[in-house]
């Protein structure tokens, strides 16, 4: 498999567990609370983190953390949003209203981060069919959501 292959199959296969969290995260919230729910999807991802680094030896967080830029570490925070917007947004919106306008204001950013190389990215400009497509995903977001 090449390693073109490999980068398009983890990224289907995030996409499926983002709508299969953000239905989960929806369930949740409806029965115990926006924040109720948060709680328990970031424990349990926290327990797996802790248990994969135990396995490893350690890994290299207390060695490594100093030389990491300071807005890396809003990381957690800016999940904490993700988790939350998803979970409270799904029961309320449904899950393609809430995913589209979640899905373009991630995908307009990530534009605007490889067009202009924000936060350390490469820099990837963009052409005409770049915008093409950009003004299609707004057209579409506006059928989707209206």
């Amino acid at each position: 498999m090449s390693n073109e292959a490999v980068l398009v199959a983890v990224a289907l296969i995030g996409g499926v567990a983002v709508s299969l969290q953000g239905q989960f995260m929806g369930q949740l919230d409806r029965q115990i609370g926006t924040a109720e729910s948060v709680f328990i999807t970031y424990g349990m991802g926290a327990l797996i983190a802790l248990l994969i680094i135990l396995m490893m030896k350690g890994g290299q967080l207390a060695t490594n953390i100093a030389n990491v830029p300071w807005y890396t570490l809003s990381s957690g925070l800016l999940g904490l949003v993700i988790v939350a917007s998803i979970g409270f947004t799904i029961p309320r919106m449904g899950m393609t209203k809430a995913f589209t306008l979640l899905l373009a204001a991630q995908f307009l950013l990530a534009a605007l981060i490889d067009h202009f190389g924000w936060f350390g990215s490469t820099v990837r400009t963009f052409d005409w069919k770049q915008l093409a497509g950009v003004g299609l995903i707004l057209s579409g977001v506006m059928l989707l959501t209206r």
